[in-house]
């Protein structure tokens, strides 16, 4: 015989049922808008993990919805519109054109940046200390770099002298990126000039006869070459030319060697960003963090085949060496 008591308990929770599976007022919406290379899915499990650690699940307390450009600049618009009309609660953006099409769509939705290199200087933020308006999020330091990257160059290429600095001008990076890389040079004895593309298919026309004029290549942090990557470091081999990235992928790829931040640990942070904002922070409250773990990766196998022998003091340094 089934009691009074018993009766009532069962029907109170099957009237709550489904309020409690659905859980409609928990569950936070997060759109991630991704700029369409390779390294995207690693970066934004990263970013999963992060969140998971702070206790936030995808399909218990969160739904992502996730956005990729699939490397091509002009379907960035169109896409932070989706996400606006969504209404999600924020939008994490990775690198620096995907955060401002989306800064250019919304002043109201929060917005966490991760892998912009240089956050004031591209008008995104008015300072790390306070961001202002409605965005945040985590700088790579790329523009910062550039001194690093040539040091490297010069332990790697003996007697250098010239190089190439590799920019794309549409992006508004690339002006911090060679007003740095100019200090860097004088300042390590360098000669220093820019090769800038506007179009992938003008790549090949410049790279023609570049190996008489320099002797090394340093390329930009920008998007533009991560999506071009393939082509890029097809031609360095091409034309015999040693050359530094800021991602590790390029020297996994077949490029000689990068130096740049851990990118997967910066969308770890970013996790904590889009936490607080969950749980009511502004973004303008919330300073712009820095990398504090960096990685230097060379392809051994690319130097042989350049006729470069690295020294075992460079080696040594190294994160990570491909053979």
């Amino acid at each position: 015989m089934i009691s009074r008591r018993f009766f009532l308990a069962s029907t109170a929770a099957l009237m709550l049922a489904p309020h409690a599976v659905a859980q409609p007022a928990t569950t936070r919406r997060i759109g991630y808008l991704a700029p369409g290379v390779p390294e995207d899915r690693l970066q934004f499990q990263a970013f999963l993990e992060g969140l998971r650690t702070l206790g936030y699940i995808e399909g218990q307390n969160i739904q992502i919805e996730y956005r990729t450009a699939e490397g091509r600049f002009e379907a960035l618009p169109a896409l932070a519109e989706e996400l606006v009309r969504l209404k999600v609660d924020v939008i994490v953006t990775p690198t620096t054109p995907v955060t401002r099409a989306v800064k250019e769509t919304t002043t109201s939705i929060p917005i966490v940046f991760t892998d912009v290199s240089d956050p004031v200087g591209s008008g995104l933020v008015v300072s790390f200390s306070h961001p202002g308006g409605n965005i945040t999020g985590m700088t790579d330091m790329g523009v910062d770099l550039a001194e690093k990257r040539l040091q490297l160059l010069k332990q790697v290429v003996p007697h250098l002298k010239r190089v190439a600095a590799l920019g794309h001008p549409a992006d508004k990076v690339w002006a911090p990126s060679w007003s740095e890389a100019q200090a860097a040079a004088q300042r390590l004895r360098i000669s220093i000039v820019p090769v800038l593309i506007t179009e992938p298919d003008e790549l090949k026309t410049a790279f023609a006869d570049l190996n008489r004029r320099v002797q090394a290549l340093l390329v930009a942090p920008q998007l533009f070459f991560s999506v071009h990557r393939r082509t890029v470091i097809d031609l360095a081999a091409l034309t015999r030319l040693p050359a530094i990235y800021e991602l590790r992928a390029h020297p996994e790829a077949g490029g000689l060697m990068s130096y740049g931040p851990n990118y997967p640990a910066l969308h770890r942070k970013a996790a904590r960003h889009v936490a607080k904002i969950l749980q009511g922070a502004k973004p303008a409250d919330l300073p712009v963090e820095q990398p504090t773990e960096y990685e230097f990766v060379i392809n051994l196998k690319t130097a042989k085949a350049l006729g470069l022998t690295i020294s075992q003091s460079v080696l040594v340094r190294a994160d990570e060496v491909i053979r």
